[in-house]
C-alpha cells in the first residue's frame, strides 16, 4: 500500500535512480494555459510551452539526459517537506539541511484574473528561514522536445535561451551571478535568515520577450496567491473528506485550458502504466469519457462559469465531427490527433514516448451516453438548450438507434478486435433514455421519441440476455464472455435501469474478483497489448460510490478512507497505482481520478444524509 500524506510529509531526499524520481514525488503548478511538474528535489521536470499541450521545454521526466529541466536545490544533503499554500495551486517546498533551512515557492503566475496575457512566467522564490543554506540552480531548456538547438545569449545583461520563435529569460535577483554556457544557465548562492532571492523565467512564443522588474514579479506572485484563494473560497462543499475534495477541485481547475474551456485528462504524455512497458499514452487531450463527471463536479461544487465554458467547448468540438463523436478532441476543439513517437528513452526506459493519440479514430459507443448525460445535466441547471444544440442532440440519438448493435473498442480503448462491450451498450441505453427525457420536457425535438424509446428497450433486452453470466448472475465485460469489467459500474452510476439484484451481484463480483485491498483492476481478459498495468484509481472510487448507492454505506466509507490515504504528500493522484509498491503509474495528475474522488465523496455524503433521515 502507498504511503499516505500523513506519513509522507518529510523525508531525506536521496539521489535519483538513473536520473528519475518516483512519480509520486511530483507536484503540479499551472496558470490556466500551461502546467509544470515539480519534483520533491526541486527540479522542474516537465513544462510544455506556450500551452499545456505544446512541445515540452523541460521534459526530464521522459528523458533524464535529453529532456531538459530547471533544477533548484541545496548543494548539501537535505530533507524536504512541501505543501500547497492553502487554497492555491502555489507550491511551497521547505529544504532542511545541517546548515539551515530554506523555503522555495513555485508558481506559474497569473497576469490578470480576467484577461489572459500572452506571456507565461515561472517564478521560483527562495526565502532563508534559518542558518545559511548553499543553493544551486541550473536551467537547461530543450525546445520542441529537444529537437531544436538551444542558443544562450545575453540581452541587457539578462541570460536568454532561444530556439526559433521561442525564447525564455532567466531573471535572477539575490540568487548569484548567472553563468551562461552553450545550452544552459547556472548559478549558486547562500541564503540568509530573512533574505529572499527570486528566479523568474518569462517565456515568449512568436511575440516580444518582456523582461520584468523584481517589484513586478513580487506583486504578480502575491496576486496569483490571492486569486487562487478567492476562487477556492467561492467553492461549495461541506461534506466528508473536505481537504481531498478541495484539492481535487483545484487540480481540476489546473486542467482547465482557459482559452477554450476544455479540460485536459492530464498534463503529461507517456508516463507508463507499467514501467518498461508499451502502455504509454498522450493524455493532453479532452476525453468525452470524462464529460459527465466534469460537468457534475463543476455544478455540484459551485463552478457555474467553468461548467458553461466546458459545455460550450464540448458543443463546439463535437460539431466538427457531427453526427459522429470522437473519443477525444484537442484542447482547442480540433479533431486531428496524429500519434507519433519521440526519440526519447521514456520514463525509466518505458518507450515509446508518444505525442498525439490514435484512440481518437476508434469507435467507442459509450461516448454518446456520456455526451447526452452531460447535456441532460446542463439542461437541468440552465433550464433550456440552444435550438441548434437541441437539433444536434436529437440527431445523435437517431445515430445511436442506427449504431448501437455495432461492436466497438470500449471505454478502455483496447487495441484488440472490437467487441460488444456491456458498458458501451449501457451507455447507448443512457443516451436514448436522456434523449427521451429531454424530448418529454420539450428541450429537444420530439419527432423521433417513439423510435428512441423502442431502441432503448431493445438495448436493455440485449444487455439482460447477452451480457450476463448465468453462473454469477452478474453483468460481464462483453456479450458472451465470463470476464468482468469495472466500467460496468458506470452503467449503475449513470442510471441504467436493469435488474437490481443483478447489478448488486455485479458490484459484489467486482469487489471479490477485481479488487485487491483498496485497489481495483479495470477488467479481466486480454486487450491487445503486452505487459501488465497497475490498478486504475477511478475504478476504486466508482466501487466506493456504487457501494454507497446500494445502501452499503459503511463499506463505502471504509474504502473511501483508504483511497484518500493513497494520494501523494500534496494530495495528487496519477492514473494508476502499483498495488505491490504503492508507486504511481500513468499520467498525472489524472483528471479522472480526481473527478471520481469528487463524485464518490458527494454520493457517500448524500447517502449518509439520507440514512440519517
Amino acid at each position: 500500500m502507498g504511503t499516505s500524506p500523513r506519513t509522507d510529509r518529510r523525508r531525506l531526499v536521496t539521489a535519483r535512480t538513473g536520473g528519475y524520481v518516483p512519480l509520486r514525488d511530483y507536484a503540479v503548478i499551472g496558470d490556466g494555459r500551461a502546467a509544470a511538474l515539480v519534483a520533491r528535489d526541486g527540479s522542474v521536470d516537465w513544462l510544455g510551452l506556450p500551452d499545456l499541450d505544446s512541445p515540452a521545454v523541460f521534459g526530464a521526466v521522459l528523458d533524464a539526459d535529453r529532456g531538459g529541466r530547471f533544477l533548484l536545490q541545496p548543494a548539501v544533503p537535505y530533507r524536504s517537506e512541501r505543501r500547497y499554500l492553502p487554497g492555491t495551486n502555489v507550491l511551497e517546498t521547505t529544504f532542511v539541511t545541517a546548515q539551515g533551512t530554506a523555503r522555495v515557492t513555485d508558481a506559474l503566475t497569473l497576469h490578470d484574473e480576467v484577461a489572459l496575457a500572452p506571456m507565461r512566467e515561472l517564478q521560483r522564490r527562495i526565502d532563508g528561514v534559518s542558518g545559511a543554506v548553499p543553493m544551486q540552480w541550473s536551467v537547461r531548456p530543450r525546445f520542441g522536445y529537444g529537437t531544436r538547438t538551444t542558443r544562450v545569449v545575453l540581452r541587457a545583461g539578462v541570460p536568454v535561451a532561444t530556439a526559433g520563435a521561442d525564447a525564455l529569460a532567466i531573471c535572477a535577483w539575490e540568487a548569484g551571478e548567472p553563468r551562461c554556457e552553450e545550452d544552459s544557465i547556472n548559478g549558486s548562492f547562500l541564503t540568509a535568515p530573512g533574505g529572499s532571492a527570486l528566479i523568474a523565467m518569462p517565456f515568449a512564443h512568436q511575440e516580444p520577450l518582456v523582461l520584468p522588474a523584481r517589484a513586478e514579479c513580487d506583486a504578480r506572485l502575491e496576486r496569483t496567491c490571492a486569486a487562487w484563494r478567492r476562487w477556492a473560497d467561492d467553492r461549495i462543499y461541506t461534506g466528508g473528506w473536505q481537504a481531498a475534495v478541495l484539492r481535487s477541485l483545484l487540480t481540476l481547475k489546473l486542467l482547465v485550458f482557459a482559452p477554450s474551456g476544455a479540460v485536459a485528462a492530464a498534463v503529461t504524455t507517456s508516463l507508463p502504466e507499467h514501467v518498461g512497458g508499451e502502455r504509454n499514452w498522450d493524455y493532453r487531450f479532452s476525453w468525452l469519457r470524462d464529460s459527465a463527471f466534469t460537468l457534475a463536479a463543476f455544478l455540484q461544487l459551485g463552478c457555474p462559469a467553468e461548467a458553461r465554458a466546458y459545455f460550450w467547448w464540448l458543443m463546439h468540438a463535437s460539431q466538427l465531427t457531427h453526427p459522429r463523436l470522437q473519443v477525444l478532441y484537442r484542447l482547442d476543439g480540433g479533431a486531428h490527433t496524429t500519434e507519433k513517437a519521440l526519440p526519447w528513452e521514456g520514463y525509466r526506459g518505458s518507450s515509446p514516448v508518444r505525442t498525439g493519440n490514435a484512440a481518437a479514430g476508434q469507435v467507442q459507443l459509450d461516448t454518446y451516453g456520456e455526451l447526452m448525460q452531460t447535456a441532460w445535466l446542463y439542461a437541468q441547471a440552465a433550464g433550456r438548450l440552444d435550438a441548434d444544440v437541441a437539433r444536434r442532440l436529437a440527431e445523435l440519438a437517431d445515430l445511436v438507434c442506427a449504431t448501437w448493435q455495432d461492436p466497438d473498442s470500449g471505454i478502455w480503448e483496447v487495441r484488440s478486435a472490437p467487441r460488444h462491450f456491456t458498458q458501451s451498450k449501457m451507455m447507448c441505453w443512457v443516451a436514448l433514455d436522456r434523449a427521451a427525457h429531454l424530448a418529454e420536457h420539450r428541450l429537444i425535438p420530439v419527432r423521433h421519441l417513439a423510435r428512441w424509446q423502442a431502441a432503448r428497450e431493445e438495448i436493455a433486452t440485449f444487455i439482460e440476455t447477452r451480457c450476463v453470466s448465468p453462473r454469477r448472475n452478474c453483468y460481464v465485460r462483453s456479450a458472451g464472455s465470463e470476464e468482468l469489467d469495472a466500467a460496468v459500474l458506470l452503467g449503475h452510476l449513470y442510471g441504467y435501469v436493469g435488474d437490481v439484484p443483478r447489478m448488486r451481484a455485479t458490484i459484489t463480483s467486482v469487489g471479490l474478483e477485481l479488487r485487491h485491498g483498496p485497489f481495483v483492476d479495470r477488467y479481466s481478459g486480454e486487450d491487445g497489448l503486452s505487459g501488465p498495468e497497475g490498478a486504475f484509481l477511478a475504478c476504486s472510487f466508482w466501487l466506493a460510490e456504487s457501494l454507497a448507492r446500494t445502501g452499503q454505506l459503511a463499506q463505502a466509507t471504509a474504502l473511501m478512507d483508504e483511497l484518500v490515504g493513497l494520494a501523494n504528500d500534496v494530495g495528487l493522484y496519477s492514473e494508476e497505482i502499483d498495488p505491490a509498491t504503492g508507486d504511481f503509474l500513468g499520467n498525472l495528475p489524472q483528471g479522472l481520478s480526481h473527478l471520481a474522488l469528487i463524485s464518490a465523496a458527494c454520493a457517500i455524503n448524500a447517502a449518509g444524509r439520507e440514512a440519517g433521515g
